[in-house]
């Protein structure tokens, strides 16, 4: 078996070759197909890998099939490997900066690049077996790799093998776009897909897209040595709180980065083995050098080659399979999860969908995806995290609300601990303390905000938060600070005299 499908891996290391033992294995041969299937799972990311051991664990008959390897995005080419890499390049920073905390700094070398990709490599390998096709089977799952097409609304065809089913999930996730550039092609470049294969640092790296993981990778390898220009179509991280992004782009011109809003890459040549990027902008067409091209403009469901119309599925080659709330799709027995089906296209997006998949598929359960608190963060320094709504999206629903913010620098730990750049930002429904969404910058905004999240899921108010006791010092007391702030609201000038007339009083 070759390595020329979609993540190719290289070098052909002992890890890479352990990792493909796991995820893809070479000597593999699909199983013969049961008469029926409770559930047939196409794709076997996040979301296909939850939805078929959770069945199988129920002791459901289960088929899971995959094109290209186990684990999907989030194990082979995004989460795992891309935090790999932002922990030694904010190490790098850290040493770089150490005088700050009266320590003699230290520069990292560009020829130390190669062992990071190693150590990265080496990760990947390590947590593969957790996706691997052996722990599937040994958990009851029917394995099979292959192009899955469906032949008819209860059946799958797989490399010659019919899969019939009594419910289906379709799981096949989504890819890098690759933005129509004149040369683009020609010239050459790397997308979160191929990123990580590389062995020596670019000298110099030209980020296109300025959405989360092209301002995830710019930081990190802007930090490890590379010198980094990061060209945005639109604003610089359109769809997050706009004091965020603001506050980042801050963070990144000061630490040396360079940040073009606005600005259209028009096409893309080379020169002296150089590659050569004209933009527009407001002043005009400019040409940009760099060593190497990283696309993060956003990501295209994969829809191709399921014959879906035979399923009597419906969906758009842009925004996937159509589903309504219960992630059920024109099919009445055929569900969808995950990148290929939603708007938040994250590992723990598809976990949650996965699950109501399988309350709704297997137990003609009626859970709603509309009824989750859904988090996410952006992995820069600070970090990003966000639940719930935005205050343009509650102006839209014609809701009033009151906001309350702190600001990370009057923080102790986040002082001693250099990091006090960010903030807590808390949206209210106006008459209640109801938590109707946050946004967290700071160091640690991914740890954070799982509190708001907790307190939205349990009905808990602003004002009840003010009632949990953080630990001193701790980043997270920021939270608590905040609901102090709306607390103090509450002090009415009436009965604020009347307190002070009571306390007046009790002096006599």
């Amino acid at each position: 078996m070759g390595n020329s499908w979609r993540f190719p891996l290289e070098p052909m290391d002992e890890s890479n070759r352990s990792l493909l033992s796991n995820v893809r294995p070479g000597e593999w041969k699909n199983p013969e197909p049961a008469p029926v299937y409770n559930l047939v799972v196409v794709g076997a990311g996040t979301a296909g890998l939850v939805s078929a051991i959770g069945a199988a664990g129920l002791g459901a008959k289960v088929a899971l099939v995959e094109r290209h390897m186990m684990g999907g995005d989030c194990l082979n080419v995004g989460c795992v490997p891309s935090k790999s890499l932002i922990r030694p390049a904010r190490l790098a920073h850290e040493m770089k900066h150490a005088a700050r905390l009266g320590l003699t700094g230290a520069e990292t070398r560009p020829e130390d690049f190669h062992k990071i990709q190693e150590r990265l490599r080496k990760i990947r390998a390590s947590i593969s077996p957790h996706d691997s096709a052996r722990r599937f089977t040994e958990a009851g799952v029917d394995v099979f790799f292959g192009e899955a097409r469906f032949d008819g609304p209860d059946s799958v065809e797989v490399e010659g093998k019919r899969l019939r089913f009594i419910k289906a999930v379709i799981a096949t996730g989504a890819r890098a776009v690759h933005p129509d550039i004149v040369g683009l092609a020609e010239v050459g470049f790397v997308t979160n897909e191929t990123v990580f294969n590389l062995t020596k640092l670019p000298g110099s790296l030209m980020v296109i897209g300025g959405g989360p993981i092209g301002c995830e990778l710019a930081q990190a390898f802007h930090r490890l040595g590379s010198r980094v220009v990061i060209v945005s179509r639109g604003a610089f991280l359109p769809r997050e709180d706009q004091d965020a992004s603001e506050l980042l782009g801050k963070v990144f011109r000061r630490e040396g980065m360079e940040v073009r809003i606005n600005a259209e890459p028009l096409r893309v040549t080379s020169k002296n083995g150089r590659k050569m990027v004209t933009i527009l902008t407001e002043s005009g067409e400019e040409t940009l050098e760099c060593d190497e091209i990283l696309i993060g403009a956003g990501r295209k469901p994969n829809t191709e080659g399921l014959n879906l119309e035979a399923a009597g599925v419906t969906y758009d080659p842009l925004k996937g399979v159509a589903v309504d709330d219960h992630l059920r799709t024109a099919n009445p027995n055929i569900f969808a999860a995950g990148d290929i089906c939603m708007a938040h296209k994250f590992t723990h997006a598809a976990d949650a969908a996965a699950r109501i998949v399988l309350k709704n598929a297997l137990f003609m359960g009626r859970a709603r995806l509309s009824s989750q608190n859904m988090p996410w963060c952006t992995y820069t320094e600070p970090e990003i995290a966000h639940v719930g709504m935005y205050e343009h999206e509650a102006r839209k629903h014609g809701i009033k609300t009151s906001v309350y913010k702190v600001e990370m620098s009057g923080n102790d730990r986040a002082i001693v601990d250099g990091e006090d750049e960010g903030f807590v930002k808390v949206l209210v429904k106006n008459g209640s303390d109801k938590i109707l969404g946050a946004t967290i910058v700071a160091a640690h905004a991914g740890e954070m905000i799982s509190e708001i999240s907790v307190a939205m899921s349990a009905g808990m108010g602003l004002g009840g938060l003010a009632n949990v006791i953080h630990p001193y010092p701790t980043q997270a007391e920021a939270i608590k600070r905040v609901a102090d702030a709306y607390n103090k609201t509450r002090l009415t000038p009436f009965l604020k005299k009347a307190f002070g007339w009571w306390l007046s009083w009790s002096r006599r």
